[in-house]
């Protein structure tokens, strides 16, 4: 094999299109872009998205907010929930048979709302810093 025999594959190059070259190439005069008009013209161009000033879909059409794909995987978990579960070692499998957060939840957050009174030990859930304080003042501990 020599560098001056390696040709590209049959089919796989495709000659440009020669315009302005004469009735008999098929893309003489206007040189395929038909007559007058904007996108016959140089430099005629329009926005993507213009509709020739009509107001365009994306603005005709109202706005309906966004709604989060994650948001199904996080539950949220008070301390007063936690002080009506009967037992002291709290992880997510505990929270979901007690049926305090959806079977679906990936990721739990303690949150500092209401009151703990019971020592209770948490294991593999997040925990705000106001509810990290009250779960230590009522003798229980974050792991």
């Amino acid at each position: 094999m020599y560098l001056n025999t390696i040709q590209p594959k049959e089919g796989s190059k495709k000659a440009a299109k020669r315009v302005g070259r004469g009735i008999g190439s098929g893309l003489g005069k206007t040189c395929g872009r038909g007559h007058k008009g904007q996108k016959s013209r140089t430099g005629g161009y329009h926005k993507v998205g213009f509709e020739g000033g009509q107001m365009p879909i994306q603005r005709r059409l109202p706005k309906r907010g966004f709604r989060s794909l994650t948001n199904k995987y996080n539950a949220q978990v008070t301390l007063t929930q936690l002080d009506q579960l009967p037992v002291t070692d709290i992880d997510i499998l505990a929270l979901k048979q007690a049926k305090l957060i959806p079977s679906i939840s990936e990721n739990v957050k303690v949150i500092a709302t209401g009151s703990i009174s019971k020592a209770v030990t948490i294991r593999g859930l997040k925990v705000s810093e106001g509810a990290k304080k009250a779960l230590e003042e009522a003798g229980g501990k974050v792991e």
